[in-house]
């Protein structure tokens, strides 16, 4: 099962991204375009959203911090993010669902 928003290479995963700062909640919110759109209470500044970015994915996915990379977009709203070997798969990520995955 494969979408736009997220590919696989090898066990790394590949996620592309619409990001909207400053929201009231951490959450992933649905499909933006060919991107997961997710909305985080970081603000846009001296790279503070990035660094949220990173710990709350690690989080999501059960990997280090140093397991989550922005590849693309280190500026914008639009990344890529890769997350090397996750351990979790929120359903939202992949379906839009509400549990997780181990995999």
């Amino acid at each position: 099962m494969t979408a736009e928003h997220y590919t696989w290479q090898g066990e790394n995963l590949i996620l592309h991204c619409h990001f909207q700062p400053k929201a009231a909640n951490d959450e992933i919110v649905g499909i933006h375009g060919d991107r997961l759109k997710i909305r985080i209470t970081a603000p846009p500044v001296d790279g503070k959203a990035n660094d949220h970015i990173i710990k709350w994915f690690s989080k999501l996915f059960k990997v280090p911090k140093g397991d989550i990379e922005i590849v693309q977009g280190e500026l914008g709203r639009q990344k890529t993010l890769q997350i090397r070997s996750p351990k979790v798969l929120p359903s939202e990520v992949l379906a839009q669902g509400t549990s997780t995955v181990e995999v």
